[in-house]
């Protein structure tokens, strides 16, 4: 927020769950839920929009991973793909 910025209010709906997962993590921060949130999504909205303009992916550690298992993984052809592949190699 820039110093000519007036603050505006943000009111979100949520499952009790949620809610009291977000009072625990702010507690753990000693501070309120709404500097929490402020605090949290800002800075992961932040993130998210200069990665979408730098037009990049950011992936998390289990992202990644999950994305290179993917990678690994050989592909399972379909019978047409098997067939399509022999009539390219002139198999048929």
């Amino acid at each position: 927020m820039t110093s000519r910025s007036k603050p505006s209010s943000l009111m979100v709906r949520m499952d009790e769950e949620s809610k009291q997962v977000l009072v625990e993590a702010a507690e753990l921060r000693r501070i309120s839920v709404s500097d929490y949130v402020r605090t949290v999504t800002v800075a992961q909205a932040r993130r998210e929009v200069t990665s979408a303009r730098e037009q990049t992916v950011r992936l998390s550690p289990d992202e990644q991973l999950a994305f290179w298992q993917a990678l690994q993984a050989p592909a399972k052809l379909t019978a047409a793909q098997k067939k399509l592949g022999k009539l390219m190699r002139g198999e048929l």
